[in-house]
């Protein structure tokens, strides 16, 4: 890439989507586009190729996406399937026919079948069963992998699709009944510290195993991509293999841990119950980050480093009552 490369990020104002812009303007990148959902809706394809055909990116990295915890999921189940379906079919396609150079596909490890060997390669994807509160949102990600891949089989293109590991940071989803794990906790910690209250519920036994990533280390993997070789992207998205690669920090705690460490930066003092009625979800989704890490990535930031920026990013913008 060089500063004038036109980049278009779908989701640009989302968690990932925002990390990444401000990455690259900080890094000399002034040719973004973005389109707010009210300017360009997604899942009308007229109006996605019309738009790609217009701004003629060089460039597109899909973070676009509907997404949610593990309430969420359960509670919305065609909504998280057919809503990425059209998003990821309609920016993949219209890319194919606006001739884009590169295109990154975001997923999530929860494509991964629950009980897939820890840490979890590229190459267990599909080997067994998935995790049945978040299948929906699985299998639209995974589909969005195979239309990647296909695309490359078919037309030679240079789609990768990038599965990053659980994600948090400045801008992320706060509410108490639609966010993930580790915003819905910074939320729920917050609010036991305000109220005064001796005790937080947390769902589930506690001791399922979870890793997270800081968004601006996400942003700083998807430049390093962005910025790869000809020949180094196009081994990624060689025709001949899924073109998937894990992003991730390597290490997981329990959500147990995991609570007390942001009840540690937030400076709450009580005590945390376990409804054991509550699902656990998959019990642990390490990643195997050892393809990212051989191109000269690795995460930076550390966990109770990062909860300390999301956790003022959260008493800057985002309380709910």
């Amino acid at each position: 890439m060089n500063p004038n490369s036109k980049i278009y990020i779908a989701g640009h104002k989302g968690l990932v989507g925002s990390a990444l812009s401000k990455k690259l303007n900080d890094n000399g990148f002034n040719n973004i586009v973005g389109k707010s959902h009210a300017d360009l809706d997604l899942e009308d394809y007229s109006a996605t190729l019309n738009f790609l055909q217009t701004e003629r990116p060089q460039y597109v990295v899909i973070a676009a996406a509907k997404v949610g915890g593990i309430y969420a999921n359960n509670t919305y189940p065609v909504d998280f399937l057919m809503s990425n379906l059209a998003v990821e079919m309609n920016l993949i396609r219209a890319s194919f026919d606006a001739n884009v150079e590169r295109l990154i596909f975001l997923g999530s490890s929860c494509i991964y079948p629950k009980n897939a060997p820890q840490p979890i390669k590229e190459e267990s994807l599909l080997t067994s069963e998935l995790e049945s509160t978040n299948r929906p949102y699985a299998l639209a990600k995974i589909a969005g992998i195979e239309m990647c891949w296909s695309y490359n089989r078919q037309f030679g293109t240079k789609y990768l699709s990038v599965m990053p590991t659980n994600l948090y940071g400045i801008g992320d989803n706060y509410h108490p009944e639609n966010s993930h794990v580790l915003p819905a906790l910074i939320h729920k910690i917050h609010q036991a510290k305000e109220q005064k209250l001796n005790k937080v519920t947390l769902w589930g036994t506690g001791e399922p195993r979870r890793e997270f990533l800081f968004s601006d280390d996400l942003a700083n993997a998807l430049l390093h991509l962005l910025h790869l070789s000809d020949d180094d992207f196009r081994k990624l998205t060689d025709p001949s293999q899924c073109p998937l690669i894990n992003i991730g920090c390597g290490v997981d705690q329990t959500i147990l841990e995991l609570a007390k460490i942001i009840a540690e930066v937030i400076g709450y003092k009580g005590q945390f119950d376990l409804d054991q009625t509550k699902p656990d979800g998959t019990f642990q989704k390490l990643l195997d980050v050892s393809k990212i890490n051989s191109l000269g990535w690795s995460a930076q930031t550390d966990l109770p480093s990062g909860i300390q920026l999301a956790y003022e990013d959260y008493l800057r913008n985002f309380t709910y009552e």
